[in-house]
């Protein structure tokens, strides 16, 4: 058994022939008129010179001119064929086109092409001629069989007996399938496209063949063809392809335009209704007009702002609402949820940078189209400058009413008739401002109180702001109490903070001895430990002499009387014995209790019990201590209002 390895050179020649000079012989063989080897006769006896050479030119003759005859049948089959190739656009259609033509070429049992993957790896694309399946779906590793040699050489092999070939690098897998399916003869040619190996040709036959130079060369011309129009099939593919993602890129852009330019009608409206005076609530209106369904306004706090379009029952309170603005505010992006009630609720956050400014709910019941949603964001845009419009007109009223608050309470109880006139255009009447309020809210910026007071200003006709750092409110008030009460309802519930809202009276206009009562006492509240509440002065009568300025007197008298000797005392040796008792009475009279609260021993406490007795000039732990008891406690707040 041999392996026949040579490249076919000049593959045309060896087709054509040397028309002048007959044909090549070939191992002791030359081609016959049947077109197989057939041995030439040479007998040279005298007795047949003469005739035989005319005889043996005359069989030349005819060999020759059956030799061209035939070549001139075959370059025009390969011809016509290539043409054929040529003419197909799809790379299914040009691979069985090539095995079939390869096959009636040929003519061996079975012809099959094998393209070459990325991984080196021969895989059956088409075959032409009985073959099984198993065999179809074959792949040969790289470097191995005949189709490895091919590759790697850029040439045409043969073998006429392909297990026998030991030359070649066997693949178990695919000798058992060569074995399975009876082939012996082999012949593959390389298939080159732009000078790089595509695939490999293969002929086949199921009995031990030697394959002819002008088969080769035939089908290794076939081949060059077929490797052209197969590149040429799949360029044209994968611009088919490219173009099909050029037209369908194209589709989208126009669909996207089209949203687009929906989308800007309702802008372009909703801009037109600012733009003419419209505010929040003509805004949810038009938008709900457009849309369908129930659109609501939220202000940064969840508070509503506007509705527009249907009555929704649930309204924005709805569990599916809820959710579509938590994850809107979380997000940054437009979130459509839907509730317990089937219906859906598409969110959009309202932005001026990195704030929040508040957020759209659009409710309805079927799923929102693109153009919707996008009209949505859109109009977040329209709402966001409609916003922070109003938020300007705000901050600029709100700003004046602080600044009126803060020269009233510092010009009073005399205001001037410019302070009147400014107040009479916000449509205040500051005779009418009757109660003072003032607030401590623990966790919560003092300028966010100011914006919440300023809100209920606006609604009693009353003036808010900051003064000397606490969050006032100025109002007409019939029942001071209850209006204490009101506001810190409002603002525990919009804070979400306990709040201590401390309220008094004013009397002939004197805004600033009422701010000053109500800030002390709100201190004072503070000391005694209330965190949440809403009340008045009055709630702390008991302590009226600490935060009523005009009662200083007063109380130095009482803790004079009561105490005088140990203030005089620590005053003069440095001492803390005030502060020793107020911890003894914190304690219910306790000594180890006290003596852990002073950080103090025991010894050293009972040391300063006996000093105050002393001090004091009586047992006062066996008399009535209520007096001292309040003293100390005066002591102690009048020096934390101080401070």
């Amino acid at each position: 058994m041999r392996l026949l390895l040579r490249p076919v050179v000049a593959r045309a020649v060896a087709l054509q022939g040397d028309v002048t000079a007959g044909a090549a012989p070939l191992g002791g063989f030359t081609l016959g008129s049947t077109g197989r080897a057939e041995q030439v006769s040479t007998d040279h006896s005298p007795g047949h010179r003469g005739g035989s050479m005319f005889y043996r030119a005359a069989v030349e003759g005819d060999v020759e001119a059956e030799a061209r005859s035939g070549r001139e049948r075959e370059l025009a089959s390969l011809y016509a064929t290539a043409r054929s190739l040529t003419a197909l656009g799809d790379v299914d259609d040009v691979l069985r086109s090539i095995v079939r033509h390869a096959h009636d070429l040929i003519g061996t049992d079975f012809t099959y092409l094998s393209l070459l993957g990325d991984d080196g790896v021969l895989g059956i694309t088409a075959s032409e001629g009985t073959i099984s399946a198993d065999f179809r779906s074959a792949h040969i590793p790289p470097g191995t069989g005949l189709g490895g040699t091919v590759v790697e050489s850029r040439a045409a092999h043969w073998v006429a007996d392909y297990a026998a070939a030991g030359e070649l690098r066997h693949d178990p897998g695919f000798d058992s399938l060569v074995g399975n399916e009876g082939l012996v003869a082999l012949l593959g040619v390389p298939l080159l496209a732009r000078d790089r190996v595509i695939g490999v040709l293969f002929a086949a036959e199921r009995t031990e063949r030697h394959f002819r130079t002008d088969e080769i060369a035939l089908l290794s011309a076939f081949a060059d063809h077929a490797a052209v129009a197969l590149d040429n099939a799949r360029l044209y593919e994968q611009s088919r392809e490219a173009l099909g993602e050029l037209q369908s890129a194209y589709r989208t852009i126009e669909d996207q335009m089209a949203i687009m330019q929906r989308a800007q009608s309702v802008h372009d409206a909703l801009t037109a209704v600012v733009l003419a005076g419209g505010g929040p609530a003509t805004v949810a209106s038009e938008l709900a007009d457009r849309l369908g369904g129930a659109v609501t306004l939220l202000d940064r706090d969840g508070a509503l702002l506007a509705r527009g379009g249907e009555e929704v029952a649930a309204g924005e309170a709805s569990d599916g609402a809820l959710r579509a603005i938590e994850e809107a505010r979380a997000g940054g992006r437009t979130v459509t949820t839907v509730g317990a009630d089937g219906h859906q609720h598409s969110a959009a956050t309202v932005r001026a940078g990195e704030s929040v400014l508040g957020t759209l709910v659009w409710r309805h019941r079927q799923d929102p189209g693109p153009v919707d949603l996008r009209s949505l964001e859109l109009a977040t845009h329209v709402v966001g400058l409609l916003i922070l419009k109003e938020n300007a007109t705000a901050e600029a009223a709100e700003r004046l009413s602080g600044e009126l608050l803060t020269e009233l309470i510092v010009a009073s109880p005399h205001p001037t008739a410019t302070q009147e006139a400014r107040a009479s255009t916000r449509g205040i009447d500051l005779r009418a401002l009757d109660a003072v309020f003032t607030v401590r809210a623990d966790g919560v910026a003092t300028s966010d109180v100011v914006r919440r007071l300023h809100a209920i200003a606006r609604e009693q006709r009353g003036l808010a702001g900051e003064h000397r750092g606490r969050a006032t409110l100025m109002a007409a008030a019939d029942d001071v109490e209850a209006t204490a009460r009101e506001v810190h309802r409002r603002l525990r519930a919009e804070t979400g903070a306990p709040v201590v809202v401390v309220g008094e009276r004013v009397r002939d206009h004197d805004w600033a001895r009422a701010f000053l009562l109500a800030t002390r006492c709100l201190a004072v509240a503070g000391h005694l430990g209330a965190t949440d509440l809403g009340a008045t002065t009055s709630r702390f009568s008991l302590y009226a002499l600490v935060f009523d300025a005009d009662r200083a007197e007063e109380l130095d008298r009482f803790l004079g009387d009561a105490i005088g000797p140990l203030l005089e005392y620590d005053a003069r040796r440095g001492t803390d014995l005030v502060a020793t008792l107020a911890a003894y009475f914190d304690h219910d009279g306790n000594l180890r209790r006290t003596a852990r609260a002073l950080h103090v021993h025991l010894n050293t406490l009972l040391k300063r019990v006996d000093r105050i007795a002393t001090v004091l000039g009586r047992d006062w732990r066996s008399s009535d201590d209520l007096q001292l008891r309040l003293a100390v406690r005066l002591q102690a707040l009048r020096e934390r209002l101080d401070h």
